[in-house]
This record gives structure tokens, sequence and C-alpha cells, in this order.
């Protein structure tokens, strides 16, 4: 508990001292998010998944990549760091499978069927874009293309169209391919992007003595 309370403060102080383009993550290095030899978590994560919040529409425990993001952003109460928390009952959905009627979300940003926190950010040092965002927003002044990516239904015809067409959508997921950028229309018939890791296995337990 004093180890997660000292880091805690640690990343909030460096937070609160760097200028940050895109996310501040950027006050980070690798080893503020993944610990190479005493992970806690799957990819290599220096903080446990989070086992206490639980989704609003299913009211189970988040799983997957979306546990390991509120492991630092929610707060004490519902098992984070506190470290620019989230709420789950104020927040865009995630950790759910996407309900078609609302949103037509690119297979490719799926995990396991279901809208994750990455679904929307990649949250590398490599991502250029604003708050981490898969795309370009210009700073967050042109949201309408970002959320057209996923609602083109609801979005002008114009915004849309373009979205469709000329949206780069960023991933730094594939190190075989380095950091790189897609079509939404790529991306819709590309496959789901799978599971998450799963976390490092446990030392086999030695055999008993004869």
């Amino acid at each position: 508990m004093i180890r997660k309370i000292l880091m805690a403060a640690a990343a909030v102080l460096t937070f609160s001292s760097v200028s940050f383009a895109a996310g501040a993550h950027d006050g980070l290095v690798c080893t503020g998010c993944h610990d190479i030899h005493y992970a806690k978590d799957s990819f290599i994560f220096a903080v446990a998944a989070n086992k206490v919040a639980t989704s609003p529409s299913t009211k189970k425990n988040y799983s997957g990549v979306t546990a390991l993001c509120l492991g630092c952003h929610a707060d004490a109460e519902h098992g984070g760091m506190g470290i620019k928390p989230i709420s789950q009952h104020t927040t865009h959905p995630f950790g759910t499978p996407p309900n078609p009627k609302v949103a037509r979300v690119p297979r490719a940003l799926l995990r396991d069927s279901k809208m994750d926190c990455v679904s929307c950010h990649d949250p590398h040092p490599s991502n250029p874009n604003y708050r981490y965002l898969r795309t370009d927003t210009k700073g967050g002044s042109e949201m309408q293309y970002f959320c057209a990516m996923c609602h083109p239904a609801k979005a002008d015809a114009s915004v849309s169209n373009q979205a469709m067409k000329t949206l780069k959508v960023f991933t730094s997921m594939d190190e075989s391919k380095g950091p790189t950028t897609s079509t939404v229309g790529e991306l819709t018939s590309a496959p789901d992007a799978g599971p998450a890791e799963t976390a490092p296995a446990a030392a086999p337990a030695a055999a008993p003595k004869k």
C-alpha cells in the first residue's frame, strides 16, 4: 500500500512539472507503466489490474486492458491510484461490446468484441495525437471526425464522408510494423484485435520430496 501511494505521488509530481503535447504519459519512461522483472499483471504492467471497479451496464468487474488502465485511472475507492481518475458512470461506455444500433465500431478497434480503453486511445508516447486519441483532432477542435468514425449515421454527411475516406487512425500495437496509421475502411475489414495477454505465469511448485 505504501509503495502504491509513493508511486501515485511521484506520478502526480511528474505530471505537474512537465508540459505535455499529447498526454500525461509523456512524463513517464517505459518503466512508469511496465516493470521488466517484477510485473504485477499482463503486458508486464507495473501496476496490478483493477479488481474493484465494476461496469455500470454489466455490474461485473472489468477485465483485459481496461482493468489495467483503471489500475491507475480510477480513484482509490474504486480500486485505482487516483491518477487522473475517470468515472464509469459519466464517461463514454467502455469494457463492454458496443451496441450496433448506437455505434458501428471498426472491428480492429475491438478486443474480444469489446470497446476497450485502447479502442479510443493509444497510450504510448509515439502517439502524437491530443490526449493519445487514435486520430488527430487538432487539439480537440475537430472531435466530430473522431466521433464519426464509429457514429457515421449521427454526424453531418460531409463529416462522415470525410472521416470514412481520409481519417487516419494511429496504432503502435504491432511492433513488426512500427507506429502506423490506417483508414477507417482498412480497420473495418481487419479482424478483432483479439484478447489481451495473460498475466505472467507463476513459477511451478517444487515437486514433493520422496
